[in-house]
């Protein structure tokens, strides 16, 4: 059962918390979840529009390290508090960008009274995120990286983070083969089946001249 649906939503309610907070009539509930979605999406376009293009420096100084783990948005009667979860929130320090992403989400917004709060959380162990790692492995293979090289580096990252288990699967035209296929590496113990292990999860798409490559990241953080 453990691979037949998303691990996340496998353990919704036990080890994994909703990333959205707030209460709406029934014939409101779908406007609410369509602006949430809406919120994320200005959110995520506004990082990517921002991020500096053509740098080969580590990706803890490059600004394709901006990577969001999660966005959290807890509403109330006249205030939506937005939670940014990022890795290397380089961008978002710099002066008048809260500003200016406030701007462009109050377009989001249902409701003209509700204000918008924003904060930023920076991730204490960005290496134990399983999006950071898949950006990380789209980062490598742009510079046309191994693939296997690229994962066996990834790996090596979580070294220092305090995980149990991690497991990283590519498929697609991996080094540009004419019949796409599967590769994975896994190392440490991985329990999908057990509600109680809190595992991270991940599905990265990334675009390559060969094609889309499909990135999947799982990552065994504590039982």
């Amino acid at each position: 059962m453990g691979q037949k649906i998303n691990p996340l939503g496998f353990r919704l309610g036990t080890t994994q918390n909703h990333h959205s907070f707030w209460f709406a009539q029934p014939k409101n509930y779908s406007e609410g979840l369509q602006e949430d979605k809406k919120i994320r999406n200005c959110i995520k376009n506004y990082i990517q529009k921002n991020r500096k293009k053509g740098s080969n420096r580590k990706i803890e100084s490059d600004s394709s390290s901006e990577v969001i783990t999660h966005i959290e948005i807890q509403k109330e009667i006249d205030t939506i508090h937005v939670i940014i979860h990022i890795g290397f929130p380089n961008l978002l320090k710099k002066k008048g960008a809260i500003e200016e992403l406030e701007k462009d989400l109050q377009k989001e917004v249902n409701s003209v009274n509700q204000r918008l709060n924003i904060a930023i959380e920076k991730v204490k162990e960005p290496y134990r995120q399983p999006n950071i790692l898949a950006e990380y492995i789209a980062f490598q293979l742009k510079n046309r990286v191994s693939f296997r090289k690229a994962m066996k580096k990834a790996i090596e990252l979580t070294k220092k983070a305090d995980i149990k288990g991690i497991k990283i699967k590519i498929a697609g035209r991996l080094a540009g083969k004419e019949i796409a296929r599967a590769e994975c590496i896994k190392k440490g113990r991985l329990p999908l089946q057990t509600i109680r292990a809190k595992i991270d999860y991940c599905c990265y798409p990334i675009r390559t001249i060969y094609g889309v490559l499909g990135v999947k990241i799982w990552i065994f953080v504590e039982e």
